[in-house]
Parts: structure tokens; C-alpha cells; sequence
């Protein structure tokens, strides 16, 4: 087994929750979005409009409760431990990454065949996690800026104003579902550029064996094949 084990403490059941709504969320606000920007489907284009509404309060309800459960719900700090922490912390420069982020980029760019021993999230995972809650807070405000019961109030009329008028906040928000795109695809790729056991662990809450990893001494320290041999 070249790869740290995969257990359910790296992401417990509460935060698998949270990304199953996050995804289903965000591709029903991507369908619904081409649908409402291009009504090649005309008879849906009320129930798409209803549904996007749905979604956007969905995702921006769910991205709240996931950051606030970051601060009492614990989660192993690394791959190949059950130990845990409280799951800010792993959204922290930690000991076991820290400095690591050059080395990580040329990882992911192929100019670096193997990665540093390091936290359960790489340096680059960390920044692009840490960007996506006030990316989707700016996205869910840039909506409530083109939605009709809100468009006019104080404090969304004032972000149309200061963008130039609701066509400039149209194209912020259709511009920012590609960021949303983008993001999605370069997240499937760093969460499974070493395979899939990380989305069969966070989807189906599957574990995996491997290696075994001690986040006080910072080392490998056996492996663990969830049973199937013998375990060091």
C-alpha cells in the first residue's frame, strides 16, 4: 500500500452530509442557470427559475452550517489516523504541511513524481477550500441582487449601483458560475489525482487501507489493511 488508509474520521458523517447537498445544490444551480441565461427549454423556465432561487438559499444555508461545524465537530488532522481535532484546525497551516506548498504545486503540475508526507489536505486544497464559503457568500448576494423581491432593497440595490446596473450584475454572476465550474472540475482532480478512494470515503463513506501515520511524531509508523492481513 503506497498511500495513507482512509478512515471515516477524516470526514464524519455530518460533513458528508454537507457535500452531498453542496453537490447536488451546485448542479442544479449550473443546469438551472444555462436553462434561465439560454431558455432552450422555454416550458421549464418557471420551475428553473423557482428551483435556482431554491438551490442558491440551499447552498449559501448549507455552507453556514458546514463552516460553523468546522468549529465543534472533530476530524482527523491527517490521512492514516483516526486521532482527531476539532476540523478548523485542519484548515490551518499545520506541522505536517506547513512550507509544503511549492512542493505540492509541482506535484499537481507533474514536475514532481511523488508528494511531501503531509496533512489530510495539501496547501493548495487548504486555499482553494478556504476561498470556496466567501465565494459562494459573493455568489449568493450577486443573486439576491437580480432577484425580484430583493433587487430593491437598501443593501442589494447599492451593490448594483456600485457594479454600473443589473447588467453588470448579471455577468458577475453568470461569469462567477464558471469560477463555480472550474472549481468542481479542479477539485475532482486534486481530491482524486492518487485514485478514488478519497470520493469513495467522502461519498459513500468508505474506508480504505493503508498506510498508518502518527500526527505527534510526524511518520509512518505501520499499515492497516481494515482487516483483510495482518495489521502492524
Amino acid at each position: 500500500m503506497a498511500h495513507l488508509a482512509h478512515y471515516r474520521e477524516a470526514h464524519p458523517l455530518p460533513f458528508v452530509i454537507t457535500h452531498w447537498i453542496n453537490l447536488v445544490a451546485m448542479i442544479l444551480l449550473i443546469v438551472t442557470g444555462f436553462c434561465i441565461h439560454f431558455p432552450f427549454w422555454p416550458f421549464f423556465m418557471s420551475v428553473a427559475r423557482g428551483l435556482h432561487v431554491f438551490c442558491g438559499f440551499v447552498l449559501f444555508l448549507n455552507c453556514i452550517i458546514r463552516v460553523a461545524m468546522a468549529f465543534f465537530v472533530k476530524s482527523s488532522p491527517t490521512g492514516g489516523t483516526r486521532e482527531q481535532v476539532v476540523d478548523f484546525k485542519t484548515w490551518l497551516p499545520q506541522a505536517d504541511n506547513r512550507h509544503q506548498g511549492i512542493q505540492w504545486i509541482k506535484y499537481y503540475l507533474f514536475l514532481k513524481k511523488d508528494h511531501p508526507l503531509s496533512a489530510k489536505l495539501g496547501v493548495p486544497q487548504k486555499i482553494s477550500y478556504l476561498a470556496i464559503p466567501l465565494l459562494i457568500i459573493v455568489m449568493f448576494y450577486t443573486g439576491l441582487c437580480l432577484w425580484v423581491p430583493t433587487m430593491d432593497l437598501g443593501f442589494f440595490a447599492a451593490g448594483t449601483e456600485l457594479v454600473g446596473g443589473l447588467m453588470s450584475m448579471r455577468i458577475i454572476h453568470y461569469f462567477m458560475m464558471y469560477v463555480f465550474i472550474c472549481f468542481m472540475l479542479i477539485h475532482m482532480y486534486l481530491a482524486n489525482i492518487e485514485g478514488i478512494s478519497p470520493t469513495l470515503l467522502m461519498f459513500f463513506w468508505k474506508e480504505h487501507g493503508g498506510l498508518v501515520y502518527d500526527p505527534e511524531r510526524h511518520t509512518i509508523v505501520g499499515e492497516d489493511d481494515l482487516g483483510h492481513g495482518k495489521q502492524a
